[in-house]
């Protein structure tokens, strides 16, 4: 089963690249559509101030780990309730350690790292939010808890191979999302305000552990992140917050 997050901000191309795959596949799929309103406030907030820890801050802006954020508790509420065992995430070399590639998933770390994400958007949205993150009674069946696994962190990694693979299965590169994202209008909005603030793009320590790997050469980490972000798509998602 695939388990889609719509943010209001997935590229057209994406969504159908989505619906194609699965077809394609035989693969159920869950799309997911949280009240476009509770996360425009989440975003808009995201956009004006912190909400998470500094190292967190090292590895991803604030408007992508509040969204990744809902992400991850919700595809592991699914998997407890579904009685699902393992949950797969496409996160590159950069972004998940091989160490850390397959992990068995318990109560009392969940819970953890759950309340860094959850007390500040709690704060937010209030007990809108709740759905989507884990409730007393799934705490209450470890048993069920999946192991989550990072094939991407130890398996041979190629972009280039992947696109062409998938391409096989009716996937069409989308040619409205910046270089670092092929499904999110967002994602430029969210690392242009990173780079206003940090002056470092947010992308730039996954991309460079990737060129240490060797998964990457330096100039082609070197064009996804020293590009400035194209001004009319980080145009497209700030007028969608400040105007909703």
């Amino acid at each position: 089963m695939a388990l889609t997050f719509d943010n209001g901000f997935i590229s057209p191309r994406a969504v159908e690249n989505i619906y194609t795959v699965c077809g394609n596949l035989g693969a159920d799929l869950l799309v997911v559509r949280p009240n476009p309103k509770m996360l425009h406030a989440i975003f808009r907030t995201a956009a004006k101030q912190e909400l998470y820890s500094m190292k967190t801050l090292e590895r991803a802006s604030t408007i992508c780990t509040s969204c990744i954020g809902l992400i991850k508790n919700l595809v592991l509420r699914t998997a407890i309730e579904k009685e699902i065992p393992f949950v797969g995430f496409g996160w590159s070399p950069g972004q998940a350690p091989v160490q850390a590639s397959v992990m068995k998933t318990n109560p009392a770390l969940m819970q953890q790292a759950l309340q860094a994400i959850y007390k500040p958007l709690h704060q937010i949205a209030g007990d809108a939010i709740n759905p989507y993150f884990l409730g007393g009674s799934h705490s209450t069946n470890p048993e069920k808890f999946p192991h989550n696994v990072h094939p991407l962190a130890f398996l041979p990694y190629d972009e280039e191979t992947i696109i062409e693979r998938i391409k096989t299965l009716g996937w069409v590169k989308p040619d409205d999302t910046d270089p670092n994202s092929s499904n999110c209008l967002l994602n430029a909005y969210a690392n242009h305000i990173h780079r206003q603030r940090y002056s470092f793009h947010p992308y730039v320590w996954e991309i460079a552990n990737m060129v240490r790997e060797g998964v990457m050469t330096r100039v082609e980490g070197l064009e996804k992140i020293e590009q400035p972000e194209l001004q009319h798509m980080v145009e497209y998602s700030r007028n969608i917050l400040q105007n909703s």
